[in-house]
C-alpha cells in the first residue's frame, strides 16, 4: 500500500480529476459552435461567398468526426508515451488548429484547420485525462469519469459567453485565434502531473466488491475480443443514437430560439452557455447513475427523457414558447453529457480497464458517426424545409429503437476465453 501512497500527487488522487476536468473545458469548447455560425456565415457573406446551413456546420461535423477517429489510434500511444506526453501533444495541435482557423479565407478552409486539424488535437487528448480518472478511481469510477468529462460538457458554459464577448469585441477571426494561444499554455501545463498509478493499484481501504446475483466478476477484454461481444453493439449503437440527438441540439441551439422560438439572439447566446450547465451536469449524474443502476437502465433512463423533449418541440415549439425550448434543449444537452459518462463507465464497468484507452477508442466511434449524422441532417432539413422543426420526431422514433437495443444488448459480457 505505501507503493500506491508514494505515487499519488500531493493534492491525492483527485486532483487528477480536477486538472482532466480543466484540460476538457479547453477540449470542449467545440460546443460552443452554435455562437460561431451567424457570425462565420456574415463574415464570409460580407467577403461575397454564399453560405448555406450545412455550410457553416459542418467544420463542427468534421471536428467531432476527426476526434471520434482518431481516438482509435491514440489509444495505444497513451499507454506507449504515457498520459502526459499525449495530452500535452493532444493541447498543441488542437490550439494549432484554432489558431490556423484564424487565417481562413473561405469557409471550406475552416474544414481542414478549424475541422481536421483541431479535432485530431482533441482526439489526442481526449482519453488521457479519462484512463487517468477510470484508473485511479476503481471504487468511484462514474463519479471520477463523470466529473472529469464535466469539464467538456461544462465547456460551453464559459467558451460560449466569451466568444460571444471577443467576437463583438474584435471580430469572430481573431476569437479562433485567442482561443487556440490559450488551449495550448493551459493544456500544457495541466497536462505535466498526469501520470498512471501502479499495477493493481486499490485505494487505501478499498476491497473489491462481490458480483452481484447473475452477473460475472470484472474481467479483462482486449479490443479484439470486445468487438465480438453482443454488449459491444449495444453500446456502440446506444451511444450512436444519444449522440445524434444531443450534438444535433448543440449544432442547432442558438439559431432555433433565434428563428424558431423568436427570442433575442443575445439572450439565444446566453442560454448556449446554460445548457453547458446541464451538459456538464449530466455526466456526474449519469456516471453516477451507470455505477447505481447499470448501464442498460441509466441508458433507458437517457432515451426516455431524449424521447420526451423531442416530442415536446416538435409538438408544441414556435413563438413565445421561451420555457419548452430552454427545458427541452437544457434536457437534450444533459443527456449528451449523460451518454459522455455512461459510455465510458459501461466501457470499464463491462470490459476492464487493461485495454481500455483502446476500446474505449472504438466504442467513441459512435461519437463521431453522432457528430456526422445529428447536424448535417439538421443542416438538411433546414435547407429543405426552411425549419429544423423537422428533426424533432426522427429523433423521439430513434430515442424508442435505443430503449430497446439497451434491454436487448446493453448486458454484462460473458468472461472472453
Amino acid at each position: 500500500m505505501a507503493e500506491n501512497l508514494i505515487k499519488e500527487p500531493p493534492g491525492g488522487r483527485w486532483l487528477f480529476v480536477l486538472l482532466g476536468t480543466i484540460i476538457m473545458l479547453c477540449l470542449g469548447s467545440v460546443y460552443s459552435w452554435s455562437v460561431f455560425v451567424n457570425p462565420l456565415t456574415k463574415h464570409f457573406t460580407d467577403i461575397g461567398q454564399t453560405v448555406t446551413a450545412s455550410d457553416v456546420l459542418l467544420p463542427f461535423s468534421i471536428f467531432l468526426a476527426v476526434f471520434s477517429v482518431a481516438m482509435v489510434f491514440s489509444g495505444k500511444y497513451i499507454e506507449t508515451f504515457g498520459p502526459r506526453k499525449m495530452a500535452m501533444a493532444g493541447g498543441i495541435i488542437c490550439g494549432l488548429g484554432w489558431l490556423l482557423a484564424s487565417t481562413a479565407g473561405s469557409v471550406q478552409m475552416l474544414y481542414p484547420t478549424y475541422g481536421v486539424i483541431g479535432g485530431l488535437g482533441v482526439g489526442i487528448a481526449y482519453g488521457c485525462p479519462v484512463a487517468v480518472s477510470a484508473r485511479w478511481f476503481p471504487d468511484k469510477r462514474g463519479l471520477a469519469v463523470g466529473l472529469t468529462v464535466l469539464g467538456f460538457g461544462f465547456s460551453a458554459f464559459f467558451t460560449a459567453n466569451i466568444a460571444t464577448y471577443l467576437i463583438g469585441a474584435f471580430d469572430v477571426m481573431s476569437t479562433f485565434r485567442f482561443f487556440g494561444i490559450a488551449f495550448i499554455i493551459i493544456i500544457a501545463l495541466c497536462s505535466l502531473p498526469l501520470t498512471f498509478p501502479p499495477a493493481g493499484y486499490k485505494p487505501p481501504g478499498w476491497t473489491p466488491p462481490a458480483p452481484k446475483p447473475g452477473a460475472h466478476v470484472t474481467c479483462d477484454f482486449k479490443r479484439e475480443q470486445m468487438i465480438k461481444t453482443p454488449a459491444f453493439i449495444g453500446l456502440w449503437l446506444c451511444y450512436f443514437i444519444g449522440c445524434i440527438a444531443g450534438l444535433m441540439a448543440i449544432g442547432i441551439s442558438k439559431p432555433v430560439g433565434t428563428e424558431v422560438v423568436q427570442i433575442e439572439t443575445g439572450l439565444a447566446s446566453l442560454l448556449v452557455g446554460f445548457f453547458a450547465i446541464f451538459n456538464g451536469g449530466g455526466r456526474p449524474i449519469f456516471g453516477t447513475l451507470t455505477d447505481k443502476i447499470t448501464p442498460k437502465n441509466s441508458a433507458i433512463v437517457s432515451f426516455v427523457l431524449i424521447g420526451l423533449a423531442s416530442l415536446l418541440m416538435w409538438q408544441m415549439a414556435g413563438p413565445g414558447t421561451d420555457a419548452l425550448y430552454i427545458v427541452s434543449f437544457a434536457i437534450l444537452w444533459m443527456c449528451l453529457g449523460g451518454w459522455l459518462a455512461i459510455a465510458p463507465t459501461a466501457t470499464a464497468s463491462f470490459f476492464g480497464t487493461a485495454d481500455y484507452p483502446r476500446n474505449y477508442g472504438v466504442i467513441f466511434l459512435a461519437y463521431g458517426a453522432g457528430a456526422i449524422v445529428g447536424p448535417q441532417l439538421a443542416g438538411f432539413i433546414k435547407t429543405a424545409s426552411g425549419s429544423y422543426m423537422g428533426v424533432f420526431p426522427y429523433v423521439a422514433i430513434l430515442a424508442v429503437i435505443g430503449i430497446i437495443i439497451a434491454v436487448v444488448l446493453l448486458k454484462p459480457p460473458k468472461p472472453p476465453t
